[in-house]
């Protein structure tokens, strides 16, 4: 008999195509299927796993939707609450394309301003538009300043 632990294995089916979302920080999941429109009464078939043991982080989640590639707006929302997520792209169960987000320097139609005078939120038809300081998004039109809970700004 020996001391060793016994070995852990996360079983989620694999998917014939769609989109696998890993390295989503812990916790993180159920924004990221906010930010996607995804709700327990649309049709997509989803798998999540929160807080699974990683590698290069303590702990992540992960997310797989059936059926379905995201949009490159889509990945731009992920990267404000998951910057280190890895997109992977997957055809007849095998992943064709493995990338990592990027937070845009410029995001348009992405956020909305939290300033209620800005002309972004009158009636006018003007896209959002701020710009990335960091981790502060910075209204184009007004100067207001995102710092915290991007996630409560994301359209």
């Amino acid at each position: 008999m020996t001391n060793e632990e016994p070995k852990r294995t996360l079983v989620i089916s694999t998917i014939e195509n769609g989109t696998v979302i890993d390295h989503i920080k812990a916790g993180e999941a159920l924004t990221v299927l906010r930010i996607l429109g995804i709700t327990g009464s649309t049709r997509e078939c989803v798998s999540v796993a929160t807080n699974v043991s990683s590698k290069a982080q303590e702990k992540k989640d992960v997310v797989k939707i059936e059926k379905r590639e995201l949009k490159a707006q889509e990945v731009d929302r992920i990267a404000l609450v998951a910057p280190n997520a890895t997109i992977n792209i997957i055809r007849n169960f095998r992943v064709i394309e493995k990338k990592g987000v990027i937070i845009p320097p410029v995001l348009i139609g992405v956020l909305r301003c939290p300033n209620p005078c800005c002309i972004t939120n009158t009636n006018e038809p003007v896209m959002s538009r701020f710009e990335m300081h960091g981790k502060k998004a910075v209204c184009s039109y007004c100067d207001a300043v995102i710092s915290s809970d991007i996630s409560s700004h994301i359209i």
